[in-house]
């Protein structure tokens, strides 16, 4: 599938169908809102933070080291980035998220972010790739005695525009998908 009929497919896929994007939008409205609204100042601050873990919050479940930093106390940035070749069967996926805290509690930042990324996989013969949005909500939590140890879970909404298809889908992933990060 060429990219003039991918862009045909989404095009009729969003035109087509009032709710998808209305969704879209509604997202969008979710995650600038979030983005904008002020947080409070009693919590663990993440200021100047750079972290390294793992994640699996790809769609196409690939294993990913994964970077968190935060350049402010409300926004934090990460990158997780997975693959896995062989001849047969491959996997690769990067993942680029933006989050701003909305809430916090002393061992605890909650969130709401978005993010997006590129994701490719071979079965047999068949190669697809394709990109990856997603809106999501969540916390991260640290216990007492181990404060550099972030453990994340996280929900929301994802859209996946892959080769064959273009999916909407619900996103609920607990720390052993979302991450453990250890902070610097």
């Amino acid at each position: 599938m060429g990219q003039g009929s991918l862009r045909t497919l989404i095009r009729y896929f969003l035109l087509s169908n009032p709710l998808s994007l209305s969704l879209l939008r509604g997202l969008l409205l979710v995650m600038l809102i979030s983005l904008s609204s002020g947080t409070a100042a009693f919590a663990k601050d993440m200021t100047s933070r750079l972290g390294i873990g793992y994640s699996n919050q790809l769609y196409n479940n690939v294993p990913s080291v994964k970077t968190q930093y935060y350049p402010s106390r409300e926004i934090g940035l990460s990158a997780a980035l997975g693959i896995d070749s062989g001849d047969t069967n491959s996997k690769f996926g990067l993942l680029v998220q933006i989050r701003r805290i909305v809430f916090e509690e002393p061992n605890m930042n909650f969130y709401m972010g978005g993010g997006g990324g590129l994701i490719s996989q071979k079965v047999s013969t068949t190669n697809e790739s394709g990109y990856e949005l997603m809106a999501t909500f969540g916390a991260e939590f640290f216990f007492s005695g181990l404060e550099n140890l972030g453990l994340t879970f996280e929900a929301g909404f994802g859209v996946v525009s892959i080769s064959s298809e273009v999916r909407f889908r619900t996103i609920a992933h607990h720390p052993l998908n979302a991450g453990m990060i250890f902070y610097f």
